[in-house]
């Protein structure tokens, strides 16, 4: 496989695109610091991946009675959290001891039904149906930004939309698009629905939507180290979620931007069959704790502030012993975004989604990482959920 660019999604794109709209900011390969670096990075071999096949982790699902339904136990544990590989962003390094309990986790991402559930229950209205506050904004904007438009604050979301011939891909406003009247409802914006995919993915939910469906369905959001070794499924350091073999036996393993289906990012094209774009969870096999679509489909929401230089101030401060049960830094630091003061918040996202590809983003992998703004829906972001119930009995 060839060496990707940095990552399929963009950061701070709902401001960015906003602003944009009265030449307060300039879009481009500023919000990544540029797609050579990756494409200077040369490929190792996989790391090794520890215990044989007998050691795998035995599956416990709740049925209701014994645990809560339609969650898999994830028994905790101490594990290398991050990577060294080469294949691995500076963000995701040193790989660094982290121990966490025990806990339980939903099988697969939220889905297009349970979050119409939800709302019906609550009367919610999401980020990406309400009209953009400026204040969210503004904290994402350099200083002495001047507020946009009144008429360019309308409600809508990111939403990508490809482009029909190859681009230079240190440009990613080429292939997303703020969509006004985009929502969970309309991921691609109006004319599109998700009538017949109950059983995909709710995506252009922030993270403040994932917070409040979270409330009302008495979950939460899994810390960066719970998510990462539950996506882990038990193999140590594995490159993927399933193990160190891209495609073991010609067998695709994820919704993700494969090249051979869909011919090369992000060319929308007649090869591609309509199939960008999420899929019906679980369409492809478990990890070793039972859960689905860890890494692609679509990113997932977690609990953290993100700061890119988390795992190097963690490691340094344990010395090589494990961390236990770490909640994330007090602050964000992203400096990856020259269009945005760095301590801008964001939360961490992970798994990666159906746009990451060898040629842009390997953020199908459980290391990977990425910060967001929390107010920013996108259309292959959506979540996942933990809970503190009590441990199966033995």
């Amino acid at each position: 496989m060839s060496t990707p660019a940095p990552a399929a999604q963009p950061q701070s794109t709902r401001r960015t695109l906003l602003l944009a709209s009265i030449g307060a900011v300039a879009v481009g390969g500023a919000a990544y610091g540029g797609a050579t670096w990756w494409q200077s990075r040369q490929a190792q071999p996989a790391p090794r991946v520890a215990g044989a096949k007998g050691d795998r982790p035995i599956v416990v699902s709740g049925d209701g009675i014994r645990g809560p339904k339609g969650m898999v136990w994830v028994p905790g544990g101490v594990f290398q959290m991050g990577s060294d590989s080469k294949m691995a962003q500076p963000n995701e390094k040193p790989a660094h001891p982290v121990q966490v309990q025990g806990f339980w986790m939903d099988r697969a991402h939220v889905t297009n039904a349970q979050f119409r559930e939800f709302v019906n229950a609550t009367h919610y209205v999401t980020t990406a149906e309400r009209k953009p506050d400026w204040e969210t904004i503004r904290v994402q904007s350099p200083p002495g930004t001047p507020m946009p438009p009144e008429g360019a604050m309308v409600a809508g979301a990111m939403v990508f939309v490809g482009t029909d011939k190859p681009v230079n891909l240190n440009d990613w406003s080429q292939w997303w698009q703020y969509m006004p009247g985009a929502n969970w409802k309309a991921p691609q914006g109006p004319g599109s629905s998700i009538e017949g995919k109950d059983d995909h993915p709710v995506v252009q939910v922030s993270y403040e939507d994932a917070l409040a469906y979270a409330k009302w369905a008495n979950k939460r959001l899994p810390t960066e180290a719970e998510w990462e070794f539950a996506a882990r499924g038990g193999l140590e350091q594995a490159t993927y979620a399933w193990g160190d073999d891209y495609q073991p036996n010609g067998q695709p393993m994820a919704n993700i931007w494969d090249r051979t289906a869909k011919g090369r990012f992000p060319v929308v094209s007649a090869k591609a069959g309509g199939a960008i774009g999420t899929q019906p969870v679980g369409t492809f096999l478990p990890n070793g704790y039972g859960l689905v679509d860890m890494t692609g489909n679509a990113w997932q929401w977690v609990a953290d502030w993100y700061r890119s230089d988390y795992f190097q101030l963690q490691s340094r401060a344990q010395g090589g012993k494990p961390i236990d049960n770490p909640t994330g830094p007090q602050d964000s630091w992203d400096p990856e975004d020259a269009s945005a003061p760095p301590a801008a918040p964001r939360r961490v996202t992970r798994g990666g989604s159906f746009l990451c590809n060898e040629d842009y983003c390997l953020s199908y992998r459980p290391s990977a990482r990425r910060g967001n703004d929390p107010f920013n829906p996108m259309s292959h972001i959506g979540f996942r959920l933990v809970s503190d119930a009590p441990r199966p009995a033995s």
